[in-house]
C-alpha cells in the first residue's frame, strides 16, 4: 500500500472492515434464512402428510377409494400454494387415488428396490421435496384390554406420498436477499460519508502543509500554514511555522555571509585575473619549447643516426679486411661504444613518444620462439663474455604463431635482459616463458627473467621504475645507461594490456617477470608431423650446467625422441647414440680449441655430433664441422635452431637425396599480378614440380584453365579487375576442375582471413612471403612422393637484408638480384602515385598501390618496409582520412630512399 495516497490508504482502511463485516453478517442471514424457510415448508408438508396418513387408515383397510380420494382432493385444494400432487399407493405399491391424475405417478411412487418403512421419509427432487409416510392399521393385543399401557402393534397398508413446490419460498427468498443488500449498501454509504468526513479532517490540513513547505522550498521563507487544526496536526502546523521562522532568519545571516564572501571573491578574482595572464604566457612558452624539443629530437634522431649508420656499417665492413690483433681490438670498442650510444638514442626517443602517446604498436603476426631466440643469441655474447651461463626455457604448450609488436617483445627483452646481464657478475641467467591462460584466440604470456647478480635494495626498489633514476645513482658507480630501459619496458608492457613487476633480494639476485595479452594467429601454417621423422632415434645429451641441462631437456621432452642425459661423456651408459649432444660449459675469456683426443671420444659415441657452444668458441665451428661435427649452434639451445638440424640431419641421411633426384609429377599453375611475385614463385616450383604454368592475372588464369589439365592452383587474392576469389569460383565451373585443389596465396595473414577463405571454397592457405619450406610442405600434400623438410628461416628487421633475400629467392643469387631489380624499378612509380593519390584523399586507391608494393617487398629481402606496408594497409582499410596516416607515410617514403639506395650498392658489387 504503500504506492497509494494517504486518501486513498483512508478510504481503504474505514471501507474494508465495513464492507467485510456488512458481507460476513449479510450472508450469515441469507443462508440462515434461506434454510429456515425450506424447514418450514417441509415441516408445513408433514403437518399435511401425518394426518392424512391417519385418516386415511379406514379407507385403505376396506378399500374404499371414494372416501380417500374425498380426503386427499380436500387437503390438496385447501394447500393448493405448496402442494403440487398427493398420492397413496397400498402395500403393493400401486396407485390407490392421487390428486392429481396429470401427472405421472412414478415420481411420487416409491423406488422398487427401497422397502417401505415405518418412518416418515423425505426426499428433494429438483425444485421439489417428496415427503412419503407410512399408513399404519392400529390393533391390539386379543388378551389384552385397549388400556393406556397397551402395546400397539400394526400391519403397514401402504403409504401416503406428497410433492411439495420449493418455488413457493423462492419469492420470500428473493426478498430477503434483496432486503440484505440494501442494508449492506446503506451501511456503505455510512461508512463513506464518516471516511469523507475524515479525510476532510485530515488530509485537507495536511494538503496546507505540504503546499506551505513546498512555498519553502522554492524560497518563499515568508509563507506560512494557515487555518483551525485538530490535536497533532495543530503541533505539526506550528513545528513548521517554526521552522520557516529559523530558516528565514538563517537565510538573511547567510545572505550577509554571501555578500561578503562575495566582495572578497571579487578582489580574488581580479587578483586570480592577473596570474591567469601569466599562466597563459607561460603556457604559450612551455608549448613553444615543447614543440621546440620535439623538432630537436628529431633532428638529432635523424643528425646522430645517420653518422652512427655510418660508423658502424664502416666499422663492421673494416673488420671483414686483413688488420692486426691491436687494429681489430680498437675497431670493437668503436662499434660497441657506437652501439652502446644508438642504444641511448633509441631509448630517448622512445622515451619521449611515450610520454607524448605517440608510440603505436604494430599488430602483425610472427613466430614467438623465433623472436625471443634472435634476442637471446644477440646477448648471448654480452653473457658468455662474463662467463654466465644464460638459459631458455619455453613451454611446450606456449603456442608459437601469435600476432603483435615483435620489435617492441624484442626490446622489452633486450632491457630486460641487458639489466640481468649487466649486474650479474658470475652464475646463471635464466629465461622462462609460459603460458598463464587463453581463450578465444587470446593468449596470455608471461616471461620471467632470473638472475644471480647484486640484487636490489628495498630503498634502491621504490626508484626502479622512475625515468632517468638508477639503482646505483652516485658519482662512483660501476654500471652505466640512462635510466631509462625500465620505464621504457614498464610503458611498452603497459601498451600491450600487461602488467611487469620483480622480486629482488641484496646479493641475492633478480627475478624480472612480465605478462601480456597477445592474440594467436589461426592462419599461421604449421605441420603437425614435422618431428615424426626422429621418433625411435636415440639422443644422448652431456651439460654439466644444471641450470642449461633442465631448460634443454624440457625441450626435448617435447619430441618423440628418446633422451639419455649425463654431466659428462664418460658417464653415458650406451657406446653409440643416433645423434649426440654436447654442452661446452661457459667460462670467463674462453678461447681454447678442442684438439683431436677431445675430439674423437664424441665422434666414436654418436651417429651425429652436435655441439653446443659458448659465444666466444664460434670461430671455431667451422672447423669443427670440418673435422665431423654436424653443427655447432650457440648457446642457450633453442628449439628453432635445434629441431631443423635434427631433421636436416635425418633427411640428410634417408630422404634428402631421394628428394633432391625426383621432382613432385604436379602440374601447378601459379597466378599473381605481382611480377616480382610470379618470379620467385615460378622459381620455386621449378625445383619442387614437373610442370609450372605461370599467370599474372585472372584472366589468364581461366583461359589457361579452360585449355590444359591442372594438379594444384595457387592463385593470389587481390587483383584488379577480377579478383583471386572471383576466378577461383569461375574455374569451379569448369567440368575438369571442379575438384582441383585452389590454394589462397595472400601477403594478409590476420585473424578470420583463413576462415573466410575456406568459406569461400579454397582448400588451403599460403602466406606471403612464400617460404620454400612450407610451399614443400603444402604440394606434398597433394602427391604420393612425400614432402621435403627445410628449416626455417628467421627475419630480421631491416632496411636491406641481403641473407634474407637470399633465402626468399631459393639461395639463388641471380634470382635474388632480379627481384631486387625489379623492385628498385618500381619504386618511383609508387612515389608518384602516393603523392598523386595523397593530394587527392583517394584513399583506395592509394591502399591499392600500398598493396602492390607490400607484394614486392615480401621477396626482396626489405622486412621494414614490409612492415610499413602492411601498417599503412591496415590504417587504410580502417580509417577515413589519408591524413591520419600521413606520418606513416612519410617514413614510408624515407624508407623507399634508404633502400634504393642500398640496393644500389649491393646490385653493383
Amino acid at each position: 500500500m504503500t504506492k497509494y495516497s494517504l486518501r486513498a490508504r483512508m478510504m481503504i482502511l474505514i471501507l474494508a472492515p465495513t464492507l467485510m463485516i456488512g458481507l460476513l453478517l449479510s450472508t450469515f442471514f441469507v443462508v440462515n434464512r434461506y434454510n429456515e424457510l425450506q424447514s418450514q415448508l417441509t415441516d408445513a408438508g408433514i403437518n399435511i402428510i401425518e394426518p392424512l396418513a391417519v385418516s386415511s387408515e379406514y379407507g385403505m383397510t376396506f378399500h374404499s377409494r371414494e372416501s380417500v380420494r374425498q380426503l386427499v382432493s380436500l387437503l390438496h385444494r385447501r394447500h393448493s400454494d405448496i402442494v403440487r400432487a398427493i398420492s397413496v399407493f397400498d402395500d403393493h405399491n400401486q396407485l390407490f387415488v392421487t390428486s392429481n391424475y396429470h401427472q405421472s405417478p412414478d415420481l411420487l411412487r416409491l423406488p422398487d428396490h427401497m422397502p417401505l418403512t415405518t418412518r416418515s421419509m423425505k426426499q428433494r427432487h429438483g425444485n421439489s421435496v417428496i415427503l412419503r409416510t407410512p399408513i399404519l392399521s392400529e390393533s391390539y393385543y386379543p388378551d389384552e384390554s385397549p388400556d393406556q399401557d397397551a402395546k400397539p402393534t400394526g400391519n403397514t397398508l401402504g403409504y401416503v406420498a406428497i410433492e411439495l413446490d420449493l418455488q413457493s419460498v423462492r419469492l420470500q427468498q428473493y426478498k430477503e436477499v434483496f432486503i440484505s443488500t440494501l442494508l449492506l449498501l446503506l451501511c456503505l454509504c455510512i461508512a463513506m460519508l464518516f471516511a469523507y468526513r475524515l479525510m476532510r479532517d485530515v488530509t485537507g490540513p495536511i494538503r496546507n502543509m505540504v503546499s506551505a513547505v513546498d512555498r519553502i522550498r522554492r524560497g518563499q521563507l515568508d509563507s506560512r500554514v494557515e487555518g483551525y487544526m485538530l490535536g497533532e496536526l495543530d503541533v505539526l502546523k506550528n513545528g513548521i511555522n517554526s521552522m520557516a521562522m529559523s530558516l528565514t532568519a538563517y537565510h538573511e545571516e547567510m545572505q550577509q555571509n554571501i555578500d561578503q564572501a562575495t566582495s572578497d571573491l571579487r578582489e580574488t578574482l581580479e587578483q586570480m585575473e592577473i596570474q591567469n595572464v601569466e599562466l597563459d604566457l607561460a603556457k604559450r612558452r612551455a608549448q613553444e619549447a615543447a614543440r621546440i624539443k620535439s623538432e630537436f629530437l628529431a633532428n638529432m634522431s635523424h643528425e646522430l643516426r645517420t653518422p652512427l649508420n655510418g660508423v658502424i656499417g664502416f666499422t663492421r665492413q673494416t673488420l671483414k679486411t686483413a688488420l692486426n690483433s691491436t687494429q681489430r681490438d680498437y675497431l670493437h670498442t668503436i662499434e660497441r661504444s657506437a652501439n652502446n650510444l644508438l642504444g641511448i638514442i633509441n631509448d630517448v626517443l622512445d622515451f619521449s613518444k611515450l610520454e607524448a602517446g605517440k608510440l603505436v604498436l604494430e599488430t602483425i603476426p610472427f613466430p614467438l620462439r623465433a623472436t625471443l631466440d634472435e634476442v637471446v643469441v644477440l646477448l648471448a655474447q654480452s653473457a658468455h663474455e662474463k662467463g654466465l651461463e644464460l638459459t631458455l626455457n619455453i613451454q611446450s604448450d606456449v603456442p608459437d604463431n601469435i600476432i603483435g609488436d615483435p620489435m617492441r617483445m624484442q626490446q622489452i627483452i633486450v632491457n630486460l635482459l641487458g639489466n640481468a646481464i649487466k649486474f650479474t657478475e658470475s652464475g646463471n641467467i635464466d629465461i622462462r616463458v609460459e603460458k598463464r591462460a587463453s581463450s578465444n584466440n587470446r593468449m596470455e604470456l608471461e616471461v620471467q627473467i632470473h638472475d644471480t647478480g647484486i640484487g636490489i635494495s628495498d630503498k634502491q626498489q621504490s626508484q626502479l621504475f622512475q625515468a632517468f633514476r638508477q639503482a646505483d645513482a652516485s658519482i662512483s658507480r660501476r654500471h652505466g645507461g640512462t635510466g631509462l630501459g625500465l620505464v621504457i619496458t614498464q610503458k611498452l608492457v603497459n601498451e600491450m594490456g600487461g602488467e611487469i613487476s620483480f622480486h629482488s633480494r641484496l646479493h641475492r639476485g633478480s627475478t624480472f617477470w612480465f605478462h601480456v595479452n597477445l592474440a594467436l594467429n589461426p592462419n599461421a601454417a604449421s605441420d603437425p608431423h614435422i618431428m615424426d621423422c626422429l621418433e625411435n632415434q636415440h639422443l644422448a645429451y652431456v651439460e654439466s650446467n644444471p641450470a642449461a641441462a633442465k631448460a634443454v631437456l624440457e625441450m626435448l621432452n617435447a619430441t618423440p625422441m628418446k633422451v639419455s642425459y649425463s654431466t659428462s661423456l664418460d658417464e653415458l651408459t650406451e657406446e653409440h647414440y643416433d645423434v649426440l649432444l654436447m654442452g661446452l660449459p661457459v667460462m670467463e675469456m674462453q678461447s681454447l680449441e678442442i684438439d683431436e683426443e677431445q675430439l674423437a671420444p664424441m665422434l666414436q659415441r654418436g651417429g651425429s655430433v652436435i655441439m653446443a657452444l659458448p659465444f666466444q668458441m664460434q670461430v671455431y665451428a667451422e672447423d669443427l664441422k670440418a673435422r665431423g661435427v654436424t653443427a655447432c649452434l650457440i648457446k642457450p639451445l633453442s628449439m628453432t635452431r635445434l629441431l631443423p638440424v635434427l631433421i636436416d640431419h635425418h633427411h640428410r641421411r634417408d630422404l634428402l637425396p631421394q628428394v633432391e633426384r625426383t621432382l613432385l609429377p604436379l602440374r601447378v599453375m601459379a597466378v599473381d599480378d605481382n611480377p616480382a611475385n610470379l618470379k620467385l614463385i615460378g622459381a620455386l616450383l621449378e625445383e619442387l614440380v614437373v610442370d609450372i604454368v605461370l599467370c599474372d592475372s585472372g584472366e589468364a588464369a581461366i583461359v589457361q584453365a579452360r585449355q590444359q589439365h591442372l594438379d594444384i592452383i595457387l592463385m593470389d587474392i587481390q587483383m584488379p579487375e577480377i579478383d583471386g576469389i572471383r576466378a577461383s569460383e569461375l574455374i569451379r565451373k569448369l567440368p575438369q576442375h571442379a575438384n582441383t585443389p585452389i590454394v589462397a596465396v595472400t601477403a594478409h595473414a590476420m585473424d578470420g582471413e583463413r576462415e573466410q577463405l575456406m568459406n569461400a571454397g579454397m582448400k588451403d592457405y599460403l602466406a606471403k612471403p612464400i617460404d620454400e619450406q612450407k610451399l614443400g610442405h603444402l604440394l606434398a600434400r597433394y602427391s604420393s612422393n612425400g614432402q621435403r623438410a627445410l628449416p626455417p628461416v628467421v627475419e630480421v628487421s631491416a632496411s636491406l637484408d641481403w641473407e634474407m633475400a637470399l633465402r626468399q629467392a631459393a639461395n639463388k643469387p641471380d634470382l635474388a638480384r632480379d627481384l631486387l631489380q625489379m623492385l628498385v624499378d618500381f619504386l618511383p612509380e609508387v612515389q608518384n602515385l602516393v603523392e598523386q593519390y595523397t593530394a587527392e584523399n583517394n584513399i583506395s586507391a592509394l591502399r591499392e598501390i600500398i598493396h602492390k608494393l607490400h607484394g614486392s617487398a615480401s621477396y626482396s629481402g626489405v622486412p621494414r618496409m614490409k612492415q610499413l606496408c602492411l601498417q599503412l594497409e591496415q590504417n587504410l582499410r580502417h580509417g577515413d582520412d589519408i591524413t591520419a596516416s600521413e606520418p606513416e607515410l612519410l617514413e614510408l617514403l624515407d624508407e623507399m630512399h634508404n633502400v634504393a639506395r642500398l640496393a644500389k650498392e649491393r646490385l653493383q658489387r
